[in-house]
């Protein structure tokens, strides 16, 4: 089956995240994937290796027509995030299909949410009326946490490759020093708790070191030594996907941000806090207490994650290793209730089956 995908690179790089993962996913399971990228200068680092039956393609107008014409139409057409793709693509795709062949389907990959109206709206029909594809009808497609959702992006070998992950021989190959310390990631852009919990880590009855990810997460933090009393700080480089894993699957506490890196801490199984992409209107502030409804977070976690979103005032709650404990309890809870369901991937393809 041949799909075509579309991203356009709006900012902090998340929906590079997701496109490449999916487009990878759907290459492993035997199709032929085009990946449509504005701006693809971020996966020389994230996916420095490609892969061998994802083409990206350079998203330009100049090359848009060239590009539509050097293969057939796809099978699937995936616009992600409503990124509107390539009128040129889309002028083949409304092409009358062979005879006999199978009905073409265009998607749009919606953003993630645990909020109640995506069981709704995933899978709505909505008729395009002008423009090349008139006379076509996109399908909604939202991931999600419950069964009647598109269901999260998982790797079918991820739960394998998690078991035989090596903490301490990972940390070595990134020269992290490590001598049995908390370790704690850093991915977010500027939450308005960060000052208080390097307050909070320094001052810890155990010691912490607490790895920073390259980009905003680097520059939100202050300036300040290496060593802080029972903290110590490791600033990463860019990390390809897969050793982005690996760091959320190396430490016992992650700050992640944004919708991908959400999904990998939820599968890491650490306890974890999610820093949202904050709107202008404070609907973020909905979708997070959905999430946090959703997951059944404890009191103490769901105030830290008010805390670190500016959605409250007060003082940390502990991060000592019984709240973790708590944490990672609820974390793997929630985990066990979205891995006995099918993934993003199994509900993609019976969904383009039904529809085509």
């Amino acid at each position: 089956m041949r799909w075509d995908i579309f991203c356009k690179v709006i900012d902090n790089l998340g929906d590079v995240g997701v496109c490449w993962r999916l487009a990878c996913a759907l290459a492993a399971d035997g199709g032929t994937v085009r990946l449509w990228i504005d701006d693809p200068s971020a996966l020389a680092w994230m996916a420095p290796r490609g892969h061998p039956d994802v083409r990206v393609v350079a998203w330009t107008a100049a090359g848009a027509a060239q590009e539509a014409d050097a293969a057939p139409p796809p099978d699937v057409l995936i616009e992600a995030f409503g990124c509107d793709p390539a009128p040129e693509l889309v002028a083949r795709f409304a092409q009358p299909a062979p005879p006999g062949a199978a009905r073409r389907v265009w998607l749009n990959l919606e953003y993630l949410s645990a909020e109640p109206y995506v069981e709704r709206l995933h899978g709505l029909a909505s008729p395009v009326f002008k423009g090349p594809g008139a006379g076509l009808t996109k399908h909604f497609f939202y991931p999600g946490f419950t069964p009647s959702t598109g269901g999260l992006m998982r790797e079918a070998d991820l739960a394998a490759r998690r078991e035989r992950f090596d903490r301490a021989a990972w940390l070595a190959r990134q020269n992290i020093p490590w001598n049995g310390e908390r370790l704690v990631c850093l991915f977010c852009y500027e939450p308005p708790a960060l000052d208080a919990l390097l307050a909070r880590l320094e001052h810890a009855g155990e010691p912490t070191r607490l790895l920073v990810t390259a980009g905003r997460a680097s520059r939100a933090l202050p300036p300040g030594p290496a060593r802080r009393g029972a903290l110590s700080i490791d600033w990463l480089p860019h990390l390809t996907q897969t050793d982005f894993d690996h760091l959320l699957w190396a430490c016992d506490l992650n700050f992640v941000r944004g919708e991908d890196s959400l999904v990998r801490a939820l599968w890491a199984g650490a306890p974890f806090i999610w820093q949202i992409y904050a709107q202008d209107d404070d609907a973020h502030h909905s979708k997070l207490d959905a999430f946090l409804d959703w997951m059944e977070a404890p009191p103490a976690l769901r105030r830290l994650h008010h805390l670190w979103n500016g959605m409250a005032a007060g003082e940390l709650p502990e991060i000592g290793p019984s709240a973790l404990a708590h944490w990672r309890a609820a974390t793997a809870a929630a985990r066990d209730r979205v891995l006995a369901q099918d993934g993003l991937l199994e509900r993609l393809r019976r969904f383009v089956v039904q529809k085509s």
